[in-house]
């Protein structure tokens, strides 16, 4: 005889203080709840993954997700209610931002985990084995792509181009749309130029090449010098178009450059080494009214368990953290971190005003159709991804991770 189950609510309530709760499943009018707290019936359809008020609230009051305000009445919302865009109002709000007290000594893992990755020289760790071709500007992008293409399985192919690298993952190339027509210093051209060093200095290529045209101002020879791509690898190629002569000879020139390079590549093998090594990047897909409470939740648990052996992770997409930063900032170890969480937010929020925008227009209308309401919504849930540890670090757009722990990535 099958056990019994208990049933399930039809609703979920995230917080005790919360004035409203989240539909599991599609509720028609008349569908009568109960969360535990309070019994009520939805007064109009609630699509899945809504919210549906549990309390009257006036205009003006605020209404809370996850114990925290999601967004303001907008005109009277009665018991049952759907809660949505139609009656629910995005505003500035006024937070205190706590540096640092929620900070907590890591409780870190007696037991130590490991992962089978690529050792490689310099004591970094790849999950990878690829060669990389990397483009100084994007008049390079073309020849880079030419040369990849080479080396890419195609459905008529009888043969795998690299099946004579049975270790090599693949040959990738990295192409932009910049490089060329912009200041020779500045801003730009110092973030490209980090974010190119950053995937020549990765641990998931065995090898780099680097093709540029030759009249650019990101000069590989300056691109290598200031991302001291020398000393991380003391064996990469570079290559212009206009030094081999055009198009034709580059690309020739480039294959044979890779196929000296592919043997080596091919030489790494998997090894068990700690959890340590890893790092993770966490960013959004689509989002919807359950995100914050289904996989990003999980992944918070996965990056707190990978913290806990000494590992790292990062949460980017800074204008997705907005409404939700005073959680990460009382998790800050320092003032000084907590406080380069809040410039990163004082500059996006200039970039919207400078245009007349807002950075409530972030949620996309899927995400709305989804059960999402307001960018303060959308952020607390998306910054569940971030687990519960301390806040490390808090890096610009391609800086390179120097602290083992949970970072925060412009």
């Amino acid at each position: 005889m099958d056990t019994p189950h208990k049933s399930l609510s039809a609703t979920l309530r995230l917080h005790p203080t919360d004035n409203l709760v989240v539909a599991r499943v599609a509720l028609p009018s008349g569908t009568v709840c109960t969360d535990g707290h309070e019994r009520f019936a939805a007064v109009v359809d609630i699509p899945a993954g809504h919210k549906v008020a549990t309390a009257r609230i006036a205009p003006g009051e605020p209404l809370r997700r996850y114990g925290q305000v999601i967004g303001f009445a907008s005109r009277p919302i009665d018991v049952g209610d759907h809660v949505h865009s139609h009656n629910l109002d995005f505003r500035t709000l006024e937070r205190d931002w706590a540096f640092g007290a929620d900070v907590r000594a890591t409780a870190f893992a007696t037991t130590p985990r490991t992962f089978e990755g690529f050792l490689r020289a310099d004591g970094q760790v790849g999950t990878r084995n690829y060669v990389g071709i990397i483009t100084s500007v994007n008049c390079s992008a073309s020849v880079a792509r030419m040369v990849a293409d080479v080396y890419r399985k195609h459905p008529r192919d009888v043969e795998d181009p690299l099946a004579a690298f049975p270790y090599v993952n693949g040959v990738v190339a990295l192409t932009h749309k910049t490089g060329c027509g912009m200041a020779g210093t500045g801003e730009d051209l110092d973030t490209l130029r980090r974010t190119l060093a950053g995937y020549a200095k990765h641990p998931n290529f065995a090898a780099v090449l680097v093709i540029g045209l030759g009249c650019e101002v990101n000069q590989v020879s300056e691109l290598v010098r200031v991302g001291r791509l020398a000393q991380a690898r003391p064996t990469m190629p570079t290559l212009t178009i206009q030094g081999e002569g055009g198009t034709r000879k580059t690309v020739a020139r480039a294959l044979a450059a890779l196929n000296e390079l592919l043997p080596e590549a091919n030489r790494a093998r998997r090894t068990s080494v700690p959890l340590s090594h890893l790092s993770v990047g966490l960013q959004c897909g689509g989002s919807d009214g359950y995100s914050g409470i289904t996989a990003n939740p999980a992944l918070g648990v996965a990056a707190d368990m990978l913290v806990r052996q000494g590992g790292s992770v990062i949460l980017s997409e800074t204008p997705e953290a907005y409404g939700a930063e005073h959680l990460l900032t009382r998790r800050a170890v320092s003032p000084q971190v907590g406080q380069r969480l809040l410039d990163l937010m004082s500059w996006w929020q200039t970039y919207v005003d400078k245009f007349g925008g807002s950075l409530d227009n972030n949620p996309s209308p899927g995400n709305k159709a989804g059960g999402i309401t307001t960018i303060l919504e959308k952020s607390l849930g998306a910054v569940a991804k971030a687990g519960t540890t301390n806040l490390v670090d808090v890096l610009k757009y391609a800086e390179p991770l120097v602290t083992k722990g949970f970072n925060f990535m412009d």
